[in-house]
């Protein structure tokens, strides 16, 4: 089971892999606001726990483990915000919200969440009358 550190680190090379193709040593430090000394120690951890292969001065890859372990906090990340989105936080806490509690749940919670977003989602009337009990306690 990968630390909070690694997810955010599988997380971040996953969505890099996604868009751009590829991910550098330099584009995880930037987009994690860290040092490559950093980046480096964690991509040799990952490569030694299979998350991923690392090949000194040519790249990396996610393995079919890491693959699936970034594709599901990819997940959860979206999932996470969608909910805040749902239940009416300001869309500048959001990022920041999500940041703090995604590390923290179980995945039964994650799971549980999905399924409250979903319930709100069928029916626009829920969210409409939700929106009325917090217009109504403020």
């Amino acid at each position: 089971m990968p630390t909070p550190s690694m997810e955010d680190y599988i997380e971040q090379i996953y969505l890099l892999i996604e868009n751009k193709g590829y991910a550098r040593v330099s584009d995880i430090a930037e987009a994690l606001s860290v040092h490559p000394s950093s980046v480096t120690k964690m991509v040799q951890k990952l490569d030694k726990d299979d998350y991923l292969v690392y090949e000194k001065y040519r790249g990396l890859v996610l393995t079919p483990k890491g693959n699936k372990v970034g594709k599901r906090l990819v997940y959860r990340h979206e999932l996470l915000e969608q909910f805040l989105t749902v239940i009416g936080v300001k869309d500048e806490h959001i990022y920041e919200d999500v940041e703090g509690i995604e590390h923290h749940l179980s995945w039964d919670s994650i799971d549980r969440i999905g399924d409250l977003v979903q319930y709100f989602e069928e029916d626009k009337k829920r969210v409409e009358e939700l929106r009325f009990i917090q217009n109504r306690s403020e």
